[in-house]
């Protein structure tokens, strides 16, 4: 189970809730008992109570701006700004508490990971009983924190099922988790509908991107079975006791220096699969970062007051927090988000918001984890024309 804590913290803002089928699964989002035993390896009714209780309810005062009309104003500006356009309807805005955000990620995560896990507890043997016992106690526990804890902390979400065709009762949804965002609200002192304006521009970003870019969503969905085989194939290799090579230690100490924690626990071929993901990731939330950036000054006076008080936030975090933050590679993506704006804003200064088009031409197109800190490379490989004042600078020597 080492590669799985990559799969649940790196694509929790992606994943969607699918079909009911045997499982218990939920419908369309909505909430539906957890059945035990379903799944070898994870007890989904334990985790959901795990994560319930990491998670908590929040006491936050209750928002009175509406979302719709702030999700439909966001829509119309952020097509204007992308030149993406949807190819269906984008979902209507829904208010949810924390437990029914649980509910729905952990309804996706089953839908995704049960096969998988069913296939490969068949495949256990004569260690069959103990060793899934010793998994699912393990899995379940993990699965649960991790889950919980990001309740806390997200604000919205776009979420649809990443399979190659969106299954037609499982439609993408559009949430916003209200305990959370009321107490951002309470937390930074900021006007309710300047932060929600700004909430709704990122995640309204990300309807649009998958609804105006066809290949995006199989693509990511193309990932994701990567690693899932990946995992797969882990939960059935038996594991023995053994000295590591001294490449292996060598690779692990190089992740202990940049902070990747999840890098420990990932073989060579899982960490190039994770790249292309958080690549991948990093440069859809940097776009949505610099749409908001892009279309959001004429509407939010506050923006650099609110950009100012989540930095001083995100720094002040408590030290337990922040620990689990790491061990949870959220630090990582951070980082990697911020990189993605960084790319975004570099590309569009030097070739105009033809380049930020050009990103989702073709799956081709995104950059690589290199690419991403070195926003010149991409325009050299794209070969777009540059505005003038803007050409690249020569690299700097290793």
């Amino acid at each position: 189970m080492k590669g799985f804590r990559s799969v649940t913290t790196a694509l929790t803002r992606t994943v969607a809730p699918g079909a009911a089928d045997s499982s218990g699964a939920p419908v369309g989002g909505e909430r539906a008992p957890a059945k035990r035993g379903a799944s070898p390896l994870i007890d989904w009714l334990i985790a959901e109570k795990i994560a319930g209780y990491v998670a908590g309810k929040g006491d936050a005062p209750r928002l009175t701006v509406e979302l719709a009309p702030l999700a439909n104003d966001a829509a119309r500006r952020v097509v204007d700004y992308t030149r993406l356009t949807p190819v269906r309807e984008l979902p209507p805005p829904e208010g949810i508490g924390r437990h029914e955000w649980i509910s729905a990620n952990l309804g996706s995560m089953r839908r995704m990971l049960d096969p998988v896990l069913g296939r490969a507890g068949e495949k256990l043997g004569p260690l069959k009983g103990s060793r899934s016992l010793g998994v699912s106690v393990v899995s379940t526990i993990e699965i649960g924190v991790v889950v919980g804890f990001l309740a806390q902390r997200v604000l919205g979400q776009y979420e649809l099922v990443l399979l190659e065709e969106t299954p037609a009762d499982a439609p993408p949804r559009l949430l916003f988790v209200l305990p959370n965002l009321g107490a951002a609200v309470k937390a930074l002192d900021a006007p309710e509908d300047e932060f929600l304006t700004w909430v709704a521009l990122h995640e309204v970003t990300h309807a649009v991107q998958f609804s105006g870019v066809p290949w995006l969503q199989p693509h990511m969905a193309s990932l994701v079975s990567e690693l899932l085989r990946s995992m797969e194939l882990r939960i059935e290799r038996p594991r023995r006791i053994r000295v590591p090579s001294v490449a292996e230690v060598r690779r692990v100490a190089a992740a202990v220096r940049r902070g990747d924690i999840v890098g420990i626990f990932t073989s060579e071929g899982e960490r190039q699969t994770i790249d292309r993901v958080q690549a991948t990731m990093a440069v859809i939330e940097g776009h949505a970062e610099h749409v908001m950036d892009a279309v959001a000054p004429e509407l939010l006076p506050s923006l650099p007051k609110l950009r100012a008080a989540l930095d001083r936030r995100r720094h002040s975090q408590s030290g337990r927090a922040r620990l689990l933050a790491k061990l949870l590679g959220l630090e990582m993506k951070m980082r990697q988000y911020e990189q993605g704006k960084t790319f975004c804003d570099e590309i569009v200064r030097r070739a105009g918001t033809d380049a930020i088009v050009a990103v989702f031409s073709a799956p081709e197109a995104l950059p690589t984890i290199d690419e991403l800190t070195d926003p010149v490379a991409w325009l050299m490989r794209m070969e777009l024309p540059l505005l003038s004042g803007t050409a690249p600078e020569p690299r700097a020597s290793s």
